[in-house]
């Protein structure tokens, strides 16, 4: 008998990750995650993914437990990853490089590099790996940086002392007194090379990664994102920089002031260049970093031209991948809650959706045109991520992690509506109704709020906000894309700038108008959760609207929200919220209050459960907690979860298990039924 899908079974699933296609298409690497209760933590290992025969994939590492990034070699016959492994009586303080033959056997350690190996790259001669780390910019020579990195692990003060503007991301402080370098390793010989020694040239700072550079096809040159700014912070234009290795000469290949530059890629032949370029405005305008970026494409022997950017309707992700002859460029962009393969064809200048979402999670080409073998990993709403490769027109999955456990488990159906929201406009709403809904049923509803807000609901499935989980309990749920959400068109995003709040309550009032008209709909039982900037609606809904139960909401639950913007300025992305809001709190304090829920403290009268993580820098914990005791010093009925060891997002596999127990015993505890009983 099929059971529905549970957090528990949710912990049991195995997690497609990062794919490496090799070189002759026959077959794919791809990491594998899974929840190691007994620890508390994922693990993960590197398997096999033969695309032809149908043969089954096999488990091509078993000894790591954080075995990730994998990239075949060029020659094709082994497998690079990082990892943290013991070895020959070395234990790893950091990830190193280790090396594994395609067709099996030991992982073999390269590096010894104590600052560690972040994303890298393969050198065209399968000799070399071009590879991130951050290090000490006063040092000079690898020996001398993993003296110093030894010495600050046997540190034993914990206070974090630094005078850059940019010092922590997410849920973690940024290396204290260092920078991200890119760095050369031999293969053979184990040397380690900083390639930008000597000079003032680093990395973005904000989660620097692989596509933040790429290597020509002759191995001569890199080209990689540099923040030009004096003074360096996430959110800054960047600019393309080109580093010939041998004589270390830099050369500016995409500057200009009005053009933010992502994620280069040279093309197969090293003729031409590919990029996300942005167009951008003045750091006083609230615009630019919420605008669509255009695929961009110009010869090496000149820099950038804004004629090089073609414009298009939707907003291209990286990374672009090229097919081998150099006529076109494959990469992912979101369209109406999905989020498709695309390819751009530069003769025609045409785009086309190749791979239709779902989500595609994960993309690799090799080949050209109609004989291109293409991987890609992909999920929907129905399911989580599976592996499939299309070869001659046909497409094919590879692998079947997952099935024996969900033919076990029963799913609700999901559909997608349309309401007309703020500005006229239409909106769009994902439903996901519970196990054997029958019509004449009368249901709770539950709104779940995505963050962002730059972001969307869509046909994905999640570990964190499973509506599959949440319709099991009994709920209908409903997932507005209010105005700021991607994929609805670069309007669509830019409108709540500078009045963020306005559009969305709309929006959102027109959804929950529609949910009222439905048959199945129990009025007395409408509820609201959301995380991040889904927190900060929820927070804005109790301060604007009616309490319950003259108004729509019995109960609100708000993870990670943000109640303060002047308390905004204690977060990570502090450069970048006057962009988002309009002004600063010192400058424009009557704009900036007016997309502030903490303003509205006083109508604040619906129950709320509030969770926040300790370590969570984006939206810093002060928020939650400030809302908690606000609620409770009002004699608002109130609960708190709170992790002293969770950031942003609840990762620890039992503290999933709680977040979700928690949850599901708040809307009890609020009229909600048990057990999926109407």
């Amino acid at each position: 008998m099929k059971t529905t899908l549970t957090a528990e079974t949710l912990l049991q699933l195995d997690r497609l990750g990062a794919v490496s296609l090799a070189p002759d298409g026959q077959e794919a690497v791809c990491t594998v995650s899974q929840v190691d209760l007994k620890h508390n933590r994922m693990r993960s290992a590197l398997w096999l993914l033969p695309l032809h025969g149908g043969e089954p994939p096999r488990a091509l590492t078993t000894c790591g437990q954080r075995d990730g990034a994998p990239a075949h070699a060029p020659d094709g016959h082994q497998v690079a990853f990082t990892a943290e492994r013991e070895q020959e009586g070395s234990k790893d303080t950091a990830p190193q490089l280790y090396l594994i033959p395609r067709r099996g056997g030991e992982a073999r350690r390269v590096s010894h590099y104590q600052p560690g190996i972040g994303a890298f790259r393969w050198m065209p001669d399968a000799r070399q790996i071009v590879f991130i780390a951050w290090v000490w910019p006063d040092l000079k020579g690898e020996a001398a940086q993993n003296r110093r990195q030894e010495a600050w692990n046997q540190r034993r003060a914990s206070g974090v002392v630094t005078q850059e503007t940019q010092y922590r991301y997410w849920n973690a402080h940024l290396p204290q007194g260092r920078v991200a370098h890119l760095h050369l390793l031999d293969i053979r010989t184990g040397k380690v090379t900083d390639l930008f020694e000597n000079s003032a040239y680093e990395l973005p700072r904000d989660e620097p990664g692989l596509n933040c550079f790429d290597v020509s096809p002759d191995g001569k040159t890199v080209v990689f994102t540099h923040d030009p700014h004096a003074v360096k912070a996430g959110g800054q234009r960047c600019e393309l920089v080109q580093l010939t290795i041998k004589g270390r000469r830099f050369k500016r290949i995409a500057h200009h002031e009005r053009w933010d530059f992502q994620a280069p890629r040279y093309s197969p032949a090293g003729h031409d260049i590919a990029c996300i370029a942005t167009p951008v405005h003045r750091t006083d305008t609230p615009y630019g970093h919420a605008s669509y970026g255009r695929l961009a494409v110009w010869p090496t022997s000149r820099a950038f031209r804004p004629s090089d950017a073609r414009a298009w309707q939707h907003d291209p992700l990286p990374p672009l991948q090229w097919e081998q002859d150099g006529r076109a460029l494959w990469f992912t962009a979101e369209a109406a809650g999905r989020c498709h393969g695309w390819r751009y064809e530069r003769a025609s200048g045409s785009f086309t959706r190749q791979v239709h979402g779902g989500w595609v999670q994960g993309l690799a080409v090799q080949g050209s045109g109609e004989s291109a073998t293409v991987l890609t990993v992909r999920d929907s709403a129905q399911h989580p991520a599976r592996a499939y490769a299309r070869q001659a027109g046909s497409e094919q999955r590879v692998e079947r992690f997952n099935d024996e456990l969900l033919r076990t488990v029963r799913l609700g159906l999901m559909e997608e509506r349309t309401v007309k929201g703020a500005l006229g406009e239409e909106v769009q709403l994902w439903v996901t109704y519970p196990p054997g809904h029958r019509s004449g049923s009368r249901r709770s509803a539950l709104h779940v709020i995505h963050g962002g807000p730059y972001s969307a609901s869509g046909d994905t499935f999640s570990y964190r906000w499973n509506p599959h989980v949440f319709a099991a309990l009994g709920h209908v749920v409903v997932q507005t894309n209010y105005h700021g959400s991607s994929g609805f068109g670069e309007s669509f995003r830019t409108s709540i700038l500078g009045r963020q709040g306005q559009l969305e309550l709309l929006d959102l009032k027109a959804a929950n108008n529609w949910i009222r008209r439905q048959p199945w709909c129990d009025p007395s039982r409408v509820y609201a959760a959301g995380a991040s900037y889904g927190g900060f609606l929820v927070a804005w809904m109790n301060g604007h609207w009616r309490p319950w139960p003259k108004g729509p909401i019995r109960a609100y639950i708000c993870h990670a929200g943000v109640l303060d913007r002047r308390a905004t300025w204690s977060a990570d992305s502090y450069t970048q919220r006057h962009k988002d809001l309009a002004g600063t709190y010192w400058e424009q304090p009557e704009r900036l209050a007016a997309q502030s829920p903490v303003e509205h403290a006083a109508r604040m009268d619906t129950p709320t459960f509030v969770i926040h993580g300790a370590q969570d820098f984006r939206v810093p914990d002060h928020n939650g907690l400030a809302y908690y005791n606000t609620l409770k010093a009002r004699g608002v009925d109130a609960r708190l979860l709170w992790f002293p060891d969770e950031g942003h997002w609840v990762l620890k596999p039992h503290n999933a298990l709680q977040w979700y127990a928690e949850f599901e015993s708040w809307l009890v505890r609020h009229g909600a039924r048990r057990s999926g009983m109407a």
